[in-house]
């Protein structure tokens, strides 16, 4: 039996690419059945629309839609899903959500489903984001959000919002994560072919994330040295791997990925020193030594500067031991 439950809500004309996003990533999550068991689904993914039948679609397509805005009762997460243009909300929509929300549901949106929970008011007084050119129409017709446009998500309280496009796969990526933590995330990233999970703007455990990546020619590199993240790799050590002198590896790097290699490496560590904390017993200094930070003085430095907590308190508060246990 599914664990957790996601109604997908579609607008009219709906991005299929937006809607292909949560079928994919959350049909991939599989957890431990017990002891002797097999392995079964973490979420049950209902895609719902406020009239059922026929919906549009921005590439032109129909799109048969079978199940009516009752989806979204009992769900345990309402995601909207958006359009990637102006749109006026659907009232229906707007109520199902707002109900949703008043029950204690989990609410995200992926691109200008934003507008969707701003009507519903559940955005007064939150940060939010939406896809960026949408964004000073969601800040002028909503005054009372906090719109972060520089990020590629934003959790604040129980209601979630991405930016367009394949800022849905972060989002979605995160509330696997926020789930059943980051090794079920980073499995189903893996399988899903897309990049682990980044951070997006939850301010008080983030920074803004690594832009998107936007070429291939140094992503032997990355791999490799997401392998060696265990040794003090070095700029030398990383041109010398990709066979390029290390002005060229910084150029290409900076082109593909936004930022310098040593802070992608940076980002990479803290991340995996994050994922450890999650999901293993080691003492501070071996979790320190396995991401490559160096010392347990390290770990502390860098994981209070992303995440604003201590790591023992990182590991209190996110450890998914006890929950298997």
């Amino acid at each position: 039996m599914p664990l957790h439950r996601v109604a997908v809500v579609a607008p009219s004309p709906v991005s299929l690419f937006n809607l292909a996003i949560p079928e994919l990533l959350f049909g991939k999550v599989e957890i431990d059945g017990g002891p002797g068991d097999e392995a079964v689904a973490g979420y049950e993914v209902v895609v719902c629309t406020p009239e059922p039948g026929p919906v549009a679609t921005t590439g032109g397509l129909d799109l048969y839609v079978g199940r009516g805005l009752d989806a979204a009762r009992d769900a345990d997460t309402v995601l909207v899903a958006g359009t990637g243009q102006r749109y006026e909300p659907d009232p229906r929509t707007v109520a199902a959500v707002a109900q949703a929300a008043a029950r204690g549901a989990r609410i995200a949106s992926i691109c200008s489903g934003a507008f969707v929970l701003a009507e519903a008011g559940l955005l007064d007084g939150r940060s939010a984001t939406t896809y960026w050119e949408l964004a000073e129409e969601l800040r002028r017709r909503y005054p009372a959000l906090d719109l972060k446009g520089d990020v590629l998500y934003v959790q604040d309280g129980n209601v979630m919002t991405s930016s367009g496009y394949a800022a849905g796969i972060d989002l979605c990526l995160h509330i696997i994560r926020t789930d059943y933590g980051a090794a079920v995330a980073n499995a189903v990233a893996r399988q899903a072919l897309v990049a682990p999970v980044r951070p997006g703007g939850q301010t008080q455990f983030t920074q803004t994330p690594l832009p998107a990546e936007r070429g291939a020619v140094c992503a032997d590199t990355r791999g490799w040295a997401m392998r060696n993240l265990d040794k003090p790799l070095t700029l030398t050590d990383l041109a010398r791997h990709a066979g390029v002198s290390v002005r060229t590896l910084t150029r290409r790097f900076h082109a593909e990925s936004g930022v310098s290699p040593l802070q992608w490496l940076l980002h990479q560590r803290i991340e995996r020193a994050k994922e450890l904390l999650e999901t293993t017993t080691l003492a501070m200094d071996r979790v320190a030594e396995a991401s490559g930070l160096g010392s347990a003085d390290s770990l502390r430095t860098h994981v209070v500067r992303r995440t604003g907590l201590t790591p023992s308190a990182y590991r209190a508060t996110f450890s998914r031991l006890a929950a298997a246990a």
